[in-house]
């Protein structure tokens, strides 16, 4: 099990990408959360295997339908035992 934490830069706040990325996450067994920062990036935090963050990390690079992606920053961090994977309002 690995963490990491992703800030995803670009429009991706009111276009449903925490909805999306939530989806996504479950789809491929990725714990977490997301949120949305007040300079309209939105943070990631996610853990599971290698090859499942490896495309979770790929995905962010796409987003949602209507998501314009300029950047996203990954890091690696200590896991903290997430249960599901949910969005902070």
């Amino acid at each position: 099990m690995k963490h990491i934490d992703i800030i995803v830069k670009g429009k991706v706040q009111g276009v449903f990408f925490r909805k999306f990325t939530q989806l996504k996450a479950n789809e491929l067994g990725v714990l977490g959360t997301v949120k949305n920062n007040e300079d309209s990036s939105v943070s990631i935090e996610a853990e599971g295997c290698d090859e499942d963050l490896k495309l979770f990390i790929n995905w962010c690079h796409e987003g949602s339908p209507g998501t314009l992606v300029n950047e996203v920053l990954v890091e690696e961090n200590e896991c903290k035992n997430y249960t599901n994977f949910s969005i902070i309002r």
